[in-house]
């Protein structure tokens, strides 16, 4: 059988552009899937864009639907670097007098020098407890107590740590009582004496109750370098005493056995810095307050803008969006305005509209805030401020705890949008599969085409040739016959 190197070549026939023309045509249902799909895949993406506003605006809402945010109180010093105060109940706001007398401070002892960190000391089981030193006095020289009595904190159990000759260098017994986790933190210091190394030990908690008991069950060496009991034999050195912090609030004395003293003034954490006088100005955050109902506002405003803009037609050039004409998008609006514009229950004296502290609906559906307004309400009413989007304490109510609720139901599986974005990712899928269908048939048909159109190129090629022949001969008996 004859080839064909072309196409058309052996007809002489354009059937290559004819070839073209009938898959362009064969291929026409294709194009209408594709701009079928793509106007899906555009509706699902602008799903998606909903979601996110919404999800930002559920975020919004949660900060307001949480009491706490209106129960923050700042504490401002008259004077610098003294403390630092924060509050989580209104009924801490004021004005207060506060002397820091003494800081809270841990124990600190030190061992008798060594040569060596390294030489081997003594052997023994050691024991740590804690407790408070009172009586006798201490000697500012040696560090040591004459006549005080120890008495233990129960709350705190003793830690024993064994020192055999695996770790009984003085380096050893550093890292054991450190590994042990007794309470202590241990290190090595050099004194550049005779002897110069020496171990520090200091309690991790601060507060007279932190003070330290040695107890040494082991040989001499051992004893004499650790053995230290405030109402007994004292072998280490005391370079800090542990005590509490001392403070006054208002005339009234406070001790306290850390430096964050908890609700000297009431809900209010005060931590200490150093000693001295200051005044402290207790008010209600309002600031954040304020910031939060403004993101909130911003972030419902947002909202409307995307769905506004994905439901919207041009004029000009007769297009929709993505979403113009959709009930869910439409919908959902409605829900979150209906929740928006629904009053909250509540007492004669409570918040009860978004209007009432200056945050309004415009004509174009978003919301807008008069900050004047609201700084008067929330100085005049902030508990019923704090009612209108946290609620009374149930899971209800409140403008903040209602939107998050809200978007919960219609962004969870089986929400309408959640739903609604599933029924569209599925028809994404159909068409993709109805789009590999047809175009295995229209490949088929193509290739059914090009199959007869090579056959008509090699008949045709074949007869060209017959006659071609033919016609040779013809002109060949022609010419013998005029020569006779």
């Amino acid at each position: 059988m004859s080839t064909i190197s072309s196409l058309g070549v052996g007809a002489n026939l354009d059937l290559s552009s004819l070839l073209t023309q009938l898959q362009t045509a064969e291929s026409q249902p294709l194009v209408a899937l594709e701009a079928k799909a793509k106007s899906y895949t555009s509706k699902l993406s602008a799903y998606g864009q909903v979601q996110s506003a919404l999800e930002s605006l559920q975020s919004a809402a949660k900060k307001l639907g949480d009491p706490a945010l209106f129960q923050a109180v700042t504490g401002t010093p008259t004077v610098s670097g003294i403390l630092a105060a924060s509050s989580t109940d209104p009924s801490s706001a004021g004005n207060y007098n506060i002397t820091v007398s003494q800081l809270a401070q841990s124990q600190s002892m030190i061992a008798k020098g060594q040569a060596s960190s390294t030489t081997a000391i003594g052997s023994g089981k050691v024991t740590i407890d804690f407790g408070t030193i009172s009586g006798g006095t201490l000697d500012p020289v040696t560090g040591t107590y004459g006549g005080a009595s120890f008495s233990a904190d129960a709350s705190r159990a003793a830690k024993s740590i064994t020192i055999d000759s695996s770790n009984n260098t003085l380096t050893g017994i550093r890292d054991a009582i450190n590994a042990a986790d007794a309470g202590v933190t241990a290190s090595i210091v050099n004194d550049g004496s005779g002897t110069p190394f020496r171990l520090v030990l200091v309690s991790k908690e601060t507060g007279e109750a932190s003070s330290m008991r040695i107890s040494v069950d082991g040989d001499a060496a051992l004893q004499n370098m650790l053995g230290n009991d405030p109402a007994g034999t004292q072998n280490l050195q005391q370079t800090l005493a542990a005590q509490n912090a001392k403070l006054n609030v208002n005339g009234i004395a406070i001790t306290s056995g850390t430096n964050t003293v908890k609700e000297a003034i009431q809900g209010t954490t005060l931590t200490l810095v150093q000693t001295g006088t200051t005044g402290l100005s207790m008010k209600a955050n309002t600031a954040s307050m304020k910031t939060a109902i403004n993101d909130f506002v911003k972030a419902y405003n947002a909202l409307q803008s995307t769905a506004k803009s994905l439901t919207a037609y041009d004029a000009d050039t007769k297009t929709g969006a993505a979403l113009m004409g959709d009930s869910t998008t439409r919908n959902l609006m409605n829900r979150v305005r209906q929740v928006l514009a629904s009053p909250q229950a509540g007492g004669t004296n409570d918040v009860k509209v978004l209007n009432e502290i200056g945050v309004a609906f415009q004509k174009d559906g978003t919301l807008l805030v008069d900050s004047t307004k609201l700084d008067k309400a929330m100085e005049s009413n902030l508990a019923g401020v704090s009612r209108l989007f946290a609620g009374n304490g149930d899971s209800t109510s409140g403008y903040g705890k209602q939107l998050d609720s809200l978007v919960d139901s219609l962004t969870k599986t089986g929400g309408s949008l959640q739903a609604a974005s599933d029924g569209v990712t599925k028809t994404i899928k159909k068409l993709d599969e109805q789009y590999d269908a047809m175009q295995t048939r229209v490949d088929a048909t193509v290739a059914r085409y090009r199959a007869q159109f090579t056959q008509l190129d090699v008949t045709m090629s074949s007869m060209n040739s017959t006659l071609s022949y033919l016609k040779q001969q013809f002109e060949a008996m022609n010419g013998t016959s005029s020569s006779k």
